[in-house]
């Protein structure tokens, strides 16, 4: 089950990243690599393809976990969606659910895919056993935001929907996995970013 990872960067440098890797992109499919070399939890190859997938469109291609709106800091990122907000940018949303609550907790999106609220950050907690209700911010780091993203996927936490639905012998679903985060947004340019890791991975 092992990966090669000299095919495997070759196979995504030139296909996702214009010929050239930064080191902490490097980092990030590593991690995601070795999470899943590691895990066990399945060796289907198209589950590492997707997720890998699912963390560079919703980190932007940075690979590292990010915070919602891409800001540097939760006041930046509270201070972008507020301006949203008023300005009705986010009509989806009827609770500013990154404000500040009693606590001083922020529940705004973060990590390699972004969690929101405080109820989706208790659901992960849960599973993963990383308390993030008492520090939400630990959906930053690195090993956490890669479990998170294990996990979410793996058993349906993010809307219901598992990777096991969509990739399963003779069914390969790459547009309808989309489901698993977020409907049918962006479905297409995901499944084709899945395509090509599958590709560099060996598939």
């Amino acid at each position: 089950m092992t990966i090669d990872r000299k095919v495997f960067f070759d196979g995504v440098r030139g296909a996702l990243y214009g010929g050239r890797l930064a080191e902490a992109q490097v980092a990030g499919l590593t991690a995601l690599i070795d999470r899943f070399e590691a895990g066990g939890e399945t060796k289907d190859r198209r589950f590492l393809a997707y997720m890998l997938a699912t963390a560079h469109h919703e980190t932007g291609g940075r690979l590292q976990p990010v915070r919602e709106t891409f800001a540097a800091t939760d006041e930046a990122a509270i201070g972008r969606l507020d301006r949203a907000f008023a300005a009705g940018k986010l009509p989806q949303v009827s609770e500013p659910y990154w404000r500040r609550d009693a606590s001083g907790h922020s529940w705004l999106g973060r990590g390699l895919v972004q969690i929101t609220h405080r109820r989706n950050y208790a659901r992960l907690a849960a599973l993963t056993g990383i308390d993030l209700v008492a520090r939400p911010e630990r959906a930053m780091e690195m090993a956490v935001s890669v479990e998170i993203l294990f996990i979410g996927m793996l058993r349906g936490a993010f809307t219901g929907r598992r990777l096991a639905e969509h990739f399963s012998a003779g069914r390969a679903d790459w547009v309808g996995a989309r489901r698993i985060i977020n409907g049918l947004d962006r479905a297409e340019r995901v499944a084709g970013y899945g395509r090509t890791f599958f590709a560099a991975l060996g598939g």
